[in-house]
C-alpha cells in the first residue's frame, strides 16, 4: 500500500511542522509519511524538542529544511499543510493530485515571559497540534478532508 505523502510547512521549520511531522508519522505511520520544511529554514526550537519529549516522541535530532529545496527536487506530495499564517505564501507544489490546507498555530518563538510560561504555551500548541493531525488522519479514513 502506498503511504500518502505529506509535507508540513512553516516559516522557520523550528517548531510547529516539526511538531505535526512527528505527530504523523508516529500515529498515521502505516498510512502516511510525513515531511516538514520550513520558508526560511531557522534552528530546531528547544522548547518544542522538550515538549514533544514529554509526549514520549524525540524531535532533537531533526534538522530543518527548505520548501524550497523540496520544491526544486520536484518532490511529490498529496497534501502540502501550512501550520502559520507566513506559510501561505509557500510554492504551488507539481502534480495534479496535491492539495494544500491550511492549519493556524501560534508560534513558539514568539512566547514571552518565564521559562516556564513559554513551555506551558509549547505544549498548549502541540495539543492543538496533535487534535488537528488526528482530525485529518480521520478525515482521510472517512474521505472527508476540507483542512479547516
Amino acid at each position: 500500500m502506498n503511504k500518502l505523502r505529506v509535507l508540513f510547512v512553516c516559516i522557520h521549520n523550528s517548531a510547529r511542522s516539526q511538531i505535526a511531522e512527528a505527530f504523523l508519522n508516529t500515529i498515521g505511520g502505516e498510512h502516511f509519511q510525513a515531511e516538514s520544511a520550513g520558508m526560511e529554514p531557522g534552528v530546531l526550537n528547544p522548547l518544542a524538542v522538550e515538549v514533544m519529549k514529554e509526549t514520549g516522541i524525540d524531535i532533537s535530532r531533526n534538522t530543518t529544511k527548505s520548501v524550497f529545496e523540496k520544491y526544486k527536487q520536484g518532490e511529490l506530495f498529496s497534501y502540502v499543510i501550512t501550520v502559520c499564517d507566513e506559510a501561505q505564501t509557500c510554492p504551488v507544489f507539481p502534480g495534479l493530485r496535491t492539495k494544500t490546507l491550511h492549519w493556524s498555530f501560534e508560534d513558539p518563538s514568539t512566547f514571552s515571559g518565564t521559562r516556564e510560561e513559554k513551555l506551558e504555551e509549547t505544549r498548549q500548541v502541540r495539543d492543538a497540534i496533535k487534535e488537528k493531525v488526528m482530525g485529518f488522519i480521520a478525515e482521510i479514513r472517512r474521505g472527508t478532508t476540507t483542512g479547516h
